[in-house]
């Protein structure tokens, strides 16, 4: 079986000490049990966590299909499985729960004091957790992520209806911040990134003056900055150690002259560097 993902909780100087296979099912797309279920494994330190989703194990011959690929992947780690799971037919809870696996429920905790408050059972229907839809959200989500598209590297400096700009040098993450904020929130974000011309003048380049109360500026460690540029083009002068921190060193000494509000992307996640970019522009949105 193919592993798709590799999590890791904060090192605490002691490195990776353990690894441990985790699997997310669902009788649905599994996104609500892989987004929780990250959330707590980073809070383990000295875990590698390798991780697998299945999605759409509604019946109790798919769930005993998947147990088998999972049996098959933990005896060759010597561990016992941890499943998280958003699972909502009975039959394949049941299933599930006899495999001797450790499993979290991400639901459980909360149905029982959520029917005690609302005075109701809940209705166990695959796929509520994704039902809820708001069409005017969901258009607003598409023409965000078109409009970072549209505007992503500089290609259009037209910045009139954006929301906010991430400024940076390249590779410092700006792309995936803007698909993010666009695909979750729906804000319409563009991204500029500065070149050796716009680094060579302490001021910002004139496209930026007008909307300065939208900017705010994503750095990154050199040597990070460094391994990522090399995959992209290896031996380039682009990749070099010297020319990453030159632009690095440039971008925070103009970001600090200009007073624009900034943060390293090295080592947050996606998720963390998107919320704190609105609480520090003001922008607040629902999560979709």
């Amino acid at each position: 079986m193919m592993v798709e993902d590799i999590v890791e909780g904060p090192s605490g100087g002691n490195g990776v000490t353990r690894e441990r296979l985790v699997f997310y099912v669902s009788d649905g797309t599994g996104i609500t049990a892989e987004t929780i279920g990250h959330s707590l494994l980073t809070q383990f330190e000295g875990v590698r966590f390798h991780t697998q989703r299945y999605s759409f194990v509604d019946t109790p011959d798919k769930a005993r299909d998947a147990l088998r690929q999972i049996a098959s992947a933990c005896e060759r780690l010597g561990c016992r499985p941890i499943i998280i799971t958003s699972v909502m037919e009975e039959s394949v809870n049941v299933v599930l729960e006899s495999s001797g696996a450790l499993i979290l429920d991400v639901f459980g905790p909360f149905i029982g004091p959520l029917e005690s408050e609302l005075g109701k059972q809940r209705q166990r229907h695959v796929g509520h957790a994704h039902g809820m839809v708001d069409f005017a959200a969901y258009e607003a989500r598409i023409n965000a992520t078109n409009y970072a598209l549209t505007h992503d590297d500089g290609g259009n400096v037209n910045y009139s209806e954006a929301d906010l700009i991430l400024v940076g040098v390249s590779r410092s993450g700006k792309t995936p911040t803007c698909l993010y904020l666009a695909l979750h929130y729906g804000v319409r974000a563009a991204n500029y990134p500065l070149t050796d011309d716009d680094l060579g003048h302490m001021e910002l380049p004139p496209r930026l003056r007008p909307f300065r109360r939208k900017l705010y500026g994503l750095t990154i460690d050199p040597a990070r900055l460094r391994q990522i540029r090399q995959e992209r083009r290896p031996d380039s002068r682009y990749a070099t150690i010297e020319q990453c921190r030159k632009e690095v060193s440039a971008a925070e000494a103009l970001f600090k002259a200009e007073r624009i509000p900034v943060q390293s992307t090295t080592h947050a996640s996606i998720e963390e560097i998107a919320s704190k970019v609105m609480a520090a522009l003001g922008i607040q949105r629902q999560l979709f």
